[in-house]
């Protein structure tokens, strides 16, 4: 930072101390600062939007190899079992396709629609707040100028060219502040709505994208109920299967070696 540069930092944080002690008036634009609100809620929404969305794409790929892990160990646990009704090796295999041929092909398409559109939206985010911060600093000058003329009006200086110096740099600093206050009270209330038309493309392609996924697990999952008893197909149908399981689980109670439990 040059020393020009710290001299301004230190004398607006000079100006912002006075205006909390009553010594500089502020210069107050209600109808800017909700449109200032507005856009901060706004870009929060968006950066929580950007993180859930990666979430989202992270945890599809968690859960498809949670589900790999899970197929393995139940393929191992049937052991041979499983090899003879195929249950436990077609569970793992539609899990591999899943992942390797769903998941993979959706994460291309789900970076370009929706991760990529959403992140360059919140690429915009520094350059308006640089001329939100640069319109508060404007301000903080304009409103150190205007009390220093205050205070050579009402206790005139022996030099006589103080007051219409400042009243010129008062004006000055004025026509600065009110062109980037009009360009972002102007400017953003825009930005802001075009905010639907941008993403709606984005929201739909996730929506899609939701849908292929949810069809081709519910698809693949399908095929393994072919390889289940049919009378386990029917008690589950039939809303007997706890009493199927309570069944087995007497037979296991009945073995000599866990009589106990």
């Amino acid at each position: 930072m040059s020393w020009s540069g710290f001299t301004k930092n230190v004398g607006r944080a000079t100006t912002k101390v006075m205006m909390k002690t009553g010594h500089v008036e502020k210069t107050n634009d209600r109808d800017y600062e909700v449109e200032e609100r507005r856009f901060k809620s706004m870009e929060g929404a968006a950066y929580k939007v950007q993180a859930e969305a990666k979430g989202y794409l992270d945890s599809l790929r968690a859960m498809t190899a949670a589900q790999m892990r899970l197929a393995e160990t139940i393929d191992a646990f049937y052991g041979d079992a499983g090899t003879k009704d195929g249950v436990s090796r077609s569970y793992k295999k539609a899990v591999e396709d899943l992942d390797a041929e769903t998941i993979k092909a959706l994460d291309g398409p789900f970076r370009t629609t929706v991760l990529e559109p959403i992140s360059r939206f919140c690429g915009y985010f520094a350059d308006v707040n640089e001329c939100i911060k640069k319109r508060n600093n404007k301000q903080l000058d304009y409103d150190n100028l205007r009390a220093k003329v205050k205070k050579l009006v009402e206790k005139p200086d022996k030099d006589a060219t103080k007051l219409p110096r400042a009243e010129k740099e008062a004006e000055q600093a004025k026509m600065v502040y009110e062109q980037l206050n009009e360009q972002l009270h102007q400017e953003l209330p825009q930005l802001i709505d075009l905010r639907v038309p941008y993403l709606d493309p984005s929201f739909e392609a996730l929506v899609k994208i939701q849908m292929r996924f949810s069809a081709e697990a519910y698809s693949r999952m399908a095929q393994v109920q072919q390889y289940l008893e049919p009378q386990t197909r029917e008690e589950y149908a039939s809303g007997q299967m706890d009493q199927s399981v309570e069944g087995i689980l007497q037979q296991i109670r009945d073995l000599s070696i866990c009589g106990t439990v």
